[in-house]
């Protein structure tokens, strides 16, 4: 005769079959409208957890990231709606490429989940999909265009850097988690396998971001997912070593150690009393930082407090002495649509009096170009010896050159933030994108 116990367990491995054909069902529909996310959708895989009534991913498994479900939450989702599955399985996968997980142990996670759950809400509602539309969407539709209207394009970063500064109270904060999130982020976090897990999901970014710029070609929607792709693939670069690239050699005042025979010393020591037979050199062979010049678009668009932080965040990393020189050579240059101010800076203590009492000027329209003709006047004029690069900071709203400098030192355009509409710097200058944290630590020396 059946018990209880065996008829409880033929019934729950019979939702459990029902929830996997679901799962099925929803990765095909997915598969048919988004053919871009299948490496995406082969990298999940899923494991039932009965009665935990909750819906989570780990993304730390070192293969193929794990989504553990309670198969009757999986159930009564669908009887609701076949769309609220599809919606919960693209909303996870989306969490996933946009890389979310692997920031959370530096960041106040509270307010990351609300963050990366409107982020990936927005994509998935901008996507427009016939079939896909889930109750609550009209409501999200109307606070994701008041956020749109405040922060602009609406990625995660953005969104919790607004959610941080902003301190919405307990309830709002609250409703606001409550209006966008579809699964628990319990799996995310550091781990042993996270590095390699972090990097693997890169990679199928990057390959969903190439294809999804064909894809969407010919499309005239918001593009959400391309938006956050940009931001989850972006490289990120420590700017202290950033700077060290322009550093050359040349002779510092300091004891080299690597070449004193501490040998020969010591026995003069002891032979003489006091009088060694060698001294330690009194200068050193080092790369650092002599020449080079730094370029602050001071148009209208560039907020005065954000470039004072970006001088502020230089001046920290320049003025260590294993960087900087005693006697240096740069030039700090503001421009918008003509250079208004070269300010020469020989030695630290003038840096420290520049930062104390230099003064922003212009606030016009940005033209690139005035500030590389200048550079290279003032090196046909003997200005420079050895002019290792430029480093020019702007929000990327200018004209750029049409050619490279004719002369040889490298440029780089620094950029607070990426934006997915800025247009490209040209092929001959590299570019790098400081997070808004980075400037915000107003200082201590870059790691």
């Amino acid at each position: 005769m059946e018990t209880k116990e065996s008829s409880k367990k033929i019934k729950e491995s019979e939702i459990s079959e029902v929830a996997s054909r679901i799962w099925n069902l929803s990765k095909d529909r997915l598969l048919i409208n988004l053919r871009f996310l299948d490496v995406a959708l082969a990298s999940l895989s899923f494991q039932p957890r009965q009665q935990s009534n909750q819906v989570c991913c780990d993304v730390n498994a070192p293969q193929r990231a794990v989504i553990y479900y309670d198969p009757m939450v999986v159930v009564r989702l669908y009887k609701k709606n076949p769309a609220n599955v599809t919606r919960l399985y693209l909303h996870i996968l989306l969490h996933c490429i946009f890389n979310h997980a692997y920031k959370y142990d530096s960041v106040e996670q509270e307010l990351w989940d609300v963050a990366v759950d409107m982020a990936v809400e927005n994509a998935a509602i901008d996507l427009k999909l016939s079939g896909f539309e889930t109750a609550g969407d009209a409501q999200r539709r109307e606070v994701l265009a008041q956020w749109k209207a405040r922060v602009g394009t609406l990625t995660a970063e953005r969104i919790y850097r607004s959610l941080k500064s902003d301190r919405l109270g307990v309830t709002e904060l609250l409703e606001l988690g409550s209006l966008f999130e579809r699964d628990v982020h319990e799996g995310w976090g550091p781990a042993e396998t996270l590095e390699v897990t972090a990097a693997q999901w890169k990679k199928i970014s990057e390959r969903i971001k190439a294809e999804l710029k064909s894809f969407s070609e010919d499309k005239t929607d918001d593009k959400s997912i391309l938006q956050n792709l940009e931001e989850a693939t972006q490289e990120k670069y420590d700017y202290g070593s950033f700077l060290r690239k322009f550093s050359v050699s040349g002779e510092d005042i300091q004891i080299n150690d690597d070449e004193f025979d501490y040998v020969y010393y010591t026995y003069g020591l002891s032979l003489y009393g006091n009088l060694p037979l060698v001294e330690p050199l009194e200068y050193k062979d080092v790369n650092k930082i002599k020449e080079f010049v730094v370029a602050i678009d001071t148009s209208g668009s560039c907020r005065g407090t954000v470039v004072q932080a970006f001088l502020n965040k230089t001046y920290s990393i320049l003025k260590s002495s294993e960087n900087f020189f005693r006697k240096v050579n740069i030039h700090i240059i503001q421009c918008d649509s003509e250079v208004r101010r070269d300010t020469k800076i020989t030695s630290d203590e003038e840096f420290e009096t520049f930062m104390r009492e230099g003064q922003l000027e212009g606030f016009g329209s940005t033209d690139f170009r005035p500030v590389f003709s200048y550079v290279d006047r003032a090196i046909e004029r003997g200005e420079f010896e050895n002019l290792k690069g430029l480093i020019y900071f702007t929000d990327g709203y200018g004209v750029f050159p049409e050619h490279k400098p004719a002369h040889n030192y490298d440029t780089a355009f620094v950029f607070l933030e990426d934006d997915y509409e800025k247009p490209p710097i040209p092929p001959w200058a590299m570019k790098l994108v400081l997070p808004v944290e980075d400037l915000e630590e107003n200082g201590g020396e870059s790691t």
